[in-house]
């Protein structure tokens, strides 16, 4: 197999991308905004936009490269509750919905331990299981309807296939719903009555099915196409470097979420008020991991503005020492309480790129600091292409930093699925990025502002 079709639905933005698997690179990708729609009954996603979008899509790139495999990565904290007859149960709430904070205290009272999980108790929907117990709260008569559940990536599988699974990085994404050390369900499942209602779980790369008879009459695709079960984004972006490299080193997803994961690091106890967290790796292994919100912020602060700082804004950030101090999401990320403010009110355009980009480096710096990350950091998705993030970051955790050539690391990791390990690949030379000592400086500075 060479070129493999992948429905990569990320919380932000949706992409179909075809991956030639023998250069490991994406040779075409179509986006989409994924924008959640607000009711009723609570926001949701708006599957039924993004399927018309993954078939147009595949139908589009299938014609112009050929399509021989499927694969599916979606960002975590989502799953979908089907009926027996494979029907949606209820729309699939958006993550971001505050409803299951109305719940916070009832839920907190049964839901497991971070020694059992691995899953910090975390705001709004991003555990599955608070999502769960808030949704039968409101629906009395949902539990009951459920036949289901299957994780996100699986929803599109079942989509493809008609066959129901989970799978374990899915499942390992901060759900409370299970026990990363035993890999198996935790004792949540049992709390809310689920027992028997969890989707089959696999591992990502288990076949799934062959796509649906309606699928190959709609994308041209041939009957026999296979599918795999799936992965979560921040895992796929991991994979191909679990395959590639010798531990010690650490992997930077970035996208919506800015996602760290450390492996064969320090062993350091994680702080689950900071949100680190234990995410399962494609092989099932626990990972020490560290999120913030990073894509948001960088939005939030730019609005689209990016790309006009010049080299006399960089000296002018360094000279005065412009800098955005945490948080701009609050909520989440190592400094959840924060709230965001600027050493400096009058800054050019550029000059806030360039602190913006800065700010996101030391967040992540920080990050990897928290779950004892050692060895060079490769940054995978959009950051990885922003040279403000890429020399702050070398220069805050003093190691080389590797940016990732992929537009969408997530992509080639799911494709990788179909790799068998240890397969020859091909792969552009890298040039690490060394730490500079005047950022060091720059980040020494930032780190007593923020403690102190």
């Amino acid at each position: 197999m060479r070129h493999v079709g992948v429905i990569d639905i990320g919380k932000t933005n949706a992409k179909v991308a075809v991956v030639d698997l023998s250069s490991r690179a994406e040779i075409a990708v179509e986006t989409k905004p994924n924008t959640a729609l607000q009711g009723p009954p609570w926001p949701h996603f708006d599957t039924e936009g993004l399927w018309d979008f993954a078939i147009r899509s595949l139908k589009h790139l299938h014609s112009r490269h050929g399509i021989e495999g499927l694969a599916v990565t979606t960002h975590g904290a989502c799953a979908a509750l089907l009926t027996a007859t494979g029907d949606l149960a209820a729309p699939v709430l958006d993550y971001e919905h505050c409803g299951p904070d109305d719940a916070r205290a009832a839920y907190d009272a049964i839901r497991p331990p971070f020694a059992e999980t691995g899953s910090p108790g975390l705001p709004v929907g991003l555990n599955i299981g608070a999502q769960l117990f808030w949704q039968f709260a409101q629906d009395p008569t949902l539990r009951g309807r459920t036949a289901q559940i299957v994780t996100w990536p699986q929803y599109w599988g079942f989509r493809l296939t008609g066959r129901t699974a989970c799978d374990v990085t899915s499942l390992g994404c901060h759900t409370d719903l299970w026990d990363p050390f035993r890999s198996r369900p935790s004792s949540l499942v049992l709390r809310l009555g689920l027992e028997g209602k969890l989707a089959p779980v696999m591992a990502p790369g288990d076949p799934l099915g062959w796509i649906l008879p309606k699928v190959a009459t709609l994308t041209g695709l041939a009957p026999q196409t296979p599918v795999l079960c799936g992965i979560h984004d921040s895992n796929a972006s991991l994979l191909p470097h679990i395959r590639d490299r010798t531990p010690p080193f650490s992997v930077v997803s970035t996208g919506t979420w800015v996602v760290s994961m450390a492996m064969g690091g320090l062993s350091v106890p994680l702080d689950p008020i900071r949100d680190t967290l234990v995410n399962v790796n494609a092989l099932g292994a626990p990972v020490p991991s560290a999120r913030f919100m990073g894509g948001r912020e960088f939005d939030a602060i730019l609005q689209g503005q990016s790309g006009t700082a010049t080299q006399d804004d960089i000296s002018t950030v360094a000279n005065r020492g412009i800098m955005l101090l945490p948080a701009v999401q609050p909520g989440s990320g190592p400094f959840p309480d924060r709230q965001a403010r600027w050493t400096a009110e009058d800054r050019a355009p550029g000059q806030t790129e360039v602190a913006m980009g800065y700010y996101l480096a030391l967040m992540t710096a920080e990050c990897l600091q928290m779950i004892g990350a050692q060895g060079p950091a490769i940054v995978e998705g959009p950051f990885a292409r922003n040279p403000h993030f890429t020399a702050m970051l070398a220069s805050a955790i003093d190691r080389p930093v590797i940016a990732s050539a992929a537009q969408t690391g997530t992509a080639v990791g799911a494709a990788l699925l179909f790799q068998p390990s240890g397969a020859p690949t091909s792969h552009p030379a890298e040039t690490p990025i060394r730490p500079d000592p005047a950022l060091a400086a720059y980040a020494a500075r930032w780190r007593r502002l923020v403690q102190g």
